[in-house]
C-alpha cells in the first residue's frame, strides 16, 4: 500500500473529492461550469471538472488498494479498451467527458490519470509499470470497423495524444532501462527537461509533481554517482577498478576536476559571492549593475576573451530596467537582473543559442561560459531553476542533430552539469597530493600522486534513503559518524 504522503497534493486547482462513492452524493453543481446530464438516473448532474475529479479520484483509490498490475489493467479498461463494467461509474463519466465533444477536457483527463500513476510508482521505485504504461497508451490507435462514436472519438483523441509534444515528456519518465551507450544523447540531460516540465503552469499539477521528483532523484544520483566515481580514481595509476564513469567525458573529467579544485585554492567562488554582495549593498542600481560585470569576469577568463564579453554584458545591462538606475536594488531585481544575464548567455529568445553562448561553447571556452553562470547562481540561487529551464530549451533546439553534430553543445551540458554538482550540491570535493602527505608510502609513485576525496554533509537518514534508491551503486559502503559521510579515503 502506497503511503499518502506520496499522493499527489491536493490544491484549489484540482479539487479532489472525498471518495468516489461518496462524491456521487448530493454533489453540488458549479453554475459557471458547463453541465452533463448523463442518461443513467443513478448519476447527478456533473460539470465537467467535477467529471474529471471523479475519475482522478477513482485512480487514487486503486493506486492505494491494488497492485501496479491490477491499476494498469483497470486504466486499460478504461481509456484503451473499454471492457467489463461498462455501466460502472468511471465508465459512466468518461462518457459524458467524450460526449461533450471537448478533446481538452478529455486529454487533461487523460493526463492527470496518468500522473497519478507515474507520481506514485516513481516514488515507490516501480519505474518499470511506467515503462508499460507508455507503452500501452501507444496500442489500439485505429478504430474497429464496428464501434460507437464514443469510441472512435476517444481513439482520436488518444492518437492525437500519442503524436504531440506531451507524450514525448511522458516518456522521458520510461528511460531508466534503456541502454546507456543507445540511449539518445538528450536522455543524459533529461533532469533539465524534466525541469522545464515541473514548472510549466500549463502542465497538470500531477505532471508538474512527478517531474519534479523525478528531476531530484536524477540529480541526486549522478552527485553520488560522482562522488564515489572520483574518490575509487587514482591520478596516479589511471585506473578505476568497480564504478562507471557518470559522464561521457571520459578520463578527461578528473583532469577538469582538478582544475577546478586548484582554483578554488586560490579563491573560493562562493566567498567571492558574499564578498560582493556585501560590497553593494545600499548602491544604486546603475553601479550595482556595472559591479556585477566585474564580479562575473573576475579571475575567469584571459584579457582579450574578457573585454569582448565584458562590452557584450554592458550593452545589455546598461540598458536593462533603467527606470531604477537611480534606486537601490532588492532582491527581487537581483533575481530579474540574473535571469536576464543568464538568457543572456544561453539563449535570449528560448530557442536559438546566444551570440555569446555560440562564441564560448564552440570555440573551447566551456568552462568559462559554465563559471560564468555559476557565480549567477552563487549571489542568486533562486536563478537555478530558471537556468535549467533554459539549458532545456537548448537540448530541445538541438535534439534532432545527432551528438557529433552538436558535440560542442553536449560538451558544454557535461561541464556545467559538473561544475553546478561540485558547486551547488551538500558535496565536498578536495585535492589532494598524496605524495606531500606520505612521502614514506609513496615511493613508488609519481612525484605529484593526486586523490579526490570527495564527502557528502547530510543527515544519516538522508544517506540511507540515497543508499536505499541507488543501491546497485552504494551496496559496498558503509555509513559511519552521525553527521558525515565521508566517501573518498
Amino acid at each position: 500500500m502506497v503511503s499518502p504522503c506520496v499522493l499527489p497534493r491536493l490544491t484549489n486547482r484540482h479539487p479532489v473529492v472525498r471518495s468516489l462513492e461518496q462524491s456521487l452524493v448530493n454533489l453540488p453543481k458549479k453554475p459557471d461550469s458547463p453541465s452533463l446530464d448523463p442518461s443513467s438516473p443513478g448519476l447527478p448532474n456533473l460539470s465537467l471538472s467535477q467529471a474529471q475529479d471523479l475519475i482522478c479520484q477513482f485512480f487514487l483509490e486503486q493506486i492505494k488498494q491494488h497492485s501496479p498490475e491490477f491499476v494498469l489493467q483497470e486504466f486499460k479498461h478504461l481509456f484503451i479498451e473499454p471492457t467489463g463494467a461498462l455501466h460502472s461509474t468511471p465508465r459512466q463519466v468518461l462518457n459524458l467527458i467524450i460526449s461533450s465533444g471537448s478533446e481538452e477536457m478529455f486529454l487533461t483527463t487523460l493526463k492527470r490519470s496518468i500522473y497519478i500513476l507515474v507520481n506514485n510508482w516513481n516514488t515507490e521505485r516501480q519505474a518499470k509499470y511506467i515503462q508499460q504504461l507508455v507503452h500501452l497508451l501507444s496500442t489500439s490507435l485505429e478504430p474497429k470497423r464496428i464501434c460507437t462514436v464514443i469510441l472512435k472519438r476517444s481513439i482520436l483523441w488518444r492518437r492525437n495524444f500519442v503524436n504531440s509534444q506531451d507524450y514525448q515528456d511522458l516518456k522521458l519518465f520510461a528511460s531508466k532501462y534503456e541502454n546507456r551507450n543507445q540511449e539518445h544523447w538528450s536522455q543524459r540531460y533529461k533532469s533539465y527537461l524534466l525541469v522545464s516540465q515541473s514548472v510549466d503552469v500549463k502542465k497538470p499539477l500531477e505532471q508538474q509533481e512527478a517531474a519534479r521528483t523525478y528531476s531530484q532523484q536524477l540529480k541526486e544520483k549522478f552527485k553520488i554517482e560522482l562522488a564515489m566515481y572520483t574518490a575509487r580514481y587514482s591520478f596516479a595509476s589511471g585506473k578505476q577498478k568497480t564504478l562507471p564513469n557518470p559522464t561521457s567525458l571520459g578520463d578527461e573529467v578528473l583532469r577538469l576536476i582538478q582544475t577546478i579544485l586548484n582554483k578554488q585554492n586560490r579563491f573560493s567562488y562562493a566567498s567571492l559571492a558574499r564578498i560582493f554582495l556585501d560590497q553593494t549593498q545600499q548602491i544604486r542600481y546603475k553601479h550595482f549593475k556595472q559591479s556585477f560585470v566585474n564580479y562575473l569576469l573576475f579571475s575567469t577568463c584571459e584579457q582579450d576573451l574578457s573585454k569582448t564579453i565584458k562590452t557584450q554584458l554592458d550593452a545589455q545591462l546598461n540598458t536593462l530596467y533603467q527606470s531604477y538606475d537611480n534606486q537601490h536594488w532588492d532582491n527581487a531585481l537581483l533575481l530579474r537582473t540574473c535571469n536576464r544575464v543568464i538568457e543572456h548567455l544561453t539563449t535570449v529568445d528560448g530557442k536559438n543559442p546566444s551570440l555569446l553562448f555560440i562564441l564560448l561553447a564552440t570555440q573551447g571556452k566551456a568552462l568559462t561560459l559554465a563559471i560564468l553562470l555559476l557565480k549567477i547562481i552563487l549571489i542568486c540561487p533562486q536563478t537555478h531553476t530558471h537556468l535549467e529551464c533554459r539549458l532545456a530549451q537548448l537540448i530541445q533546439r538541438y535534439q534532432c542533430q545527432s551528438e557529433s553534430e552538436c558535440q560542442w553543445l553536449t560538451h558544454f551540458l557535461e561541464i556545467i552539469q559538473l561544475i553546478l554538482t561540485i558547486y551547488t550540491d551538500n558535496v565536498r570535493y578536495d585535492l589532494v597530493n598524496m605524495s606531500e602527505c606520505q612521502p614514506e608510502i609513496n615511493t613508488n609513485q609519481p612525484q605529484n600522486f593526486y586523490r579526490i576525496f570527495s564527502q557528502i554533509k547530510c543527515e544519516v537518514k538522508k544517506i540511507k534513503e540515497q543508499i536505499n534508491n541507488f543501491s546497485g551503486l552504494m551496496q559496498a559502503e558503509k555509513l559511519t559518524g552521525e553527521n558525515t559521510t565521508v566517501v573518498g579515503a
